[in-house]
């Protein structure tokens, strides 16, 4: 597809390459430049086999970015050869595997951020189009990026946040103080927070229900198979919505390993399907239930239960494969304790498999 009707472009096919790992701003303001200035372009994103973000989710981050220009085209082609700009049989072998991807088709412009953009320009017989080699208008690298993504966190679209987010899910029996846990974490580390969806249905329900027995109460309000169903449904669509806006960590109140726990309380057992929906977040925090008192808000009913769902909670979360921290003490305690938790994530990093393959022998 070539760019609007009438175009007057000075290239007719742009050449782009990278490996786009991960994709970040400096990524987007060059094949944004190539498309201002062609009628077509071929982005070709071209990993080793090696690296630990899947091609096809690149491809997916960047047609989603560009979804508004039409005329750019993203290829993915694995490369799988080595790294040496002063080999020319290696330079061939790299071009033909960016030739296989433009099918034949001749460009007249390639754009590049990069030293090698001039090498690779002459080997497609086109014009070489630099864009800011100097990463003066967007100061951010894929190498720079891979180091410290929360550092760059701001040059990352919201594909490529959701991803690499890390989810961090407070649990815990009725009236513990998950969700002021959540939302004193968010705002501690400026970040979002996902509510607890269970407690909207809970007063949609028992609002539903006071409209033919005004002096119902929560008490009464029945629930089923569906309703949990529903529960992680919503649930985890809220979490990934705000994943994609968030930064580098992700507060949810309650997850599917939790949904489970509450329909095994209400019902006797917890359904396959709630069960099959359960993600492995990066972190667990569970607010245990000694010495908090019991706010009863008039959506509570469980006091009498608040310790033996403390306990399935406890033995639910050790087979996970995801760290759990307990948090008790008062409040100011409990924060201290997570936030500790929290910055140990952080300081953990993110790990990426070098990109960089080796020159020949």
């Amino acid at each position: 597809m070539s760019g609007p009707a009438g175009d007057r472009r000075p290239f007719r096919h742009g050449l782009v390459v990278g490996k786009f790992y991960p994709p970040h701003a400096g990524h987007h303001a060059l094949v944004e430049a190539a498309a201002a200035r062609c009628a077509a372009v071929t982005v070709v994103v071209a990993p080793s086999r090696r690296e630990s973000i899947p091609l096809e989710l690149r491809l997916a981050w960047l047609r989603e970015t560009h979804a508004d220009t039409p005329w750019v085209r993203f290829v993915g082609r694995y490369d799988d050869h080595p790294v040496d700009y002063a080999d020319p049989a290696v330079w061939d072998l790299h071009c033909a595997v960016f030739a296989d991807a433009l099918g034949g088709e001749p460009v007249d412009a390639v754009f590049s951020s990069e030293a090698y953009g001039e090498e690779l320009a002459r080997r497609f017989d086109a014009v070489a189009v630099a864009v800011d080699p100097g990463r003066r208008a967007v100061p951010v690298s894929g190498t720079a990026v891979r180091a410290d993504p929360a550092a760059h966190w701001r040059w990352l679209s919201p594909p490529v946040r959701a991803w690499l987010v890390r989810r961090v899910v407070v649990v815990g029996a009725e009236s513990t103080g998950t969700t002021t846990m959540a939302r004193a974490l968010a705002a501690h580390y400026r970040t979002a927070w996902v509510p607890e969806y269970g407690r909207e249905l809970t007063e949609r329900k028992l609002a539903a229900l006071r409209r033919s027995r005004p002096a119902a109460t929560v008490v009464d309000v029945s629930w089923d198979r569906d309703d949990f169903v529903e529960v992680v449904r919503e649930q985890q669509a809220a979490e990934d919505a705000a994943a994609r806006l968030s930064g580098p960590l992700l507060f949810c109140d309650t997850d599917a390993r939790a949904t489970a726990i509450w329909e095994e309380r209400y019902l006797g057992s917890s359904s396959a399907e709630v069960r099959a929906a359960a993600r492995r977040p990066a972190l667990y925090l569970l607010t245990d239930d000694a010495g908090v008192p019991f706010d009863d808000d008039g959506l509570r009913d469980g006091e009498h239960l608040r310790a033996w769902m403390t306990g399935r909670f406890r033995a639910e979360l050790a087979g996970c494969g995801a760290p759990v921290v307990e948090l008790r003490g008062g409040h100011e305690e409990r924060l201290a304790t997570a936030v500790t938790a929290c910055d140990a994530l952080l300081a953990a990093g993110w790990s990426f498999t070098d990109p960089v393959l080796p020159a020949r022998l």
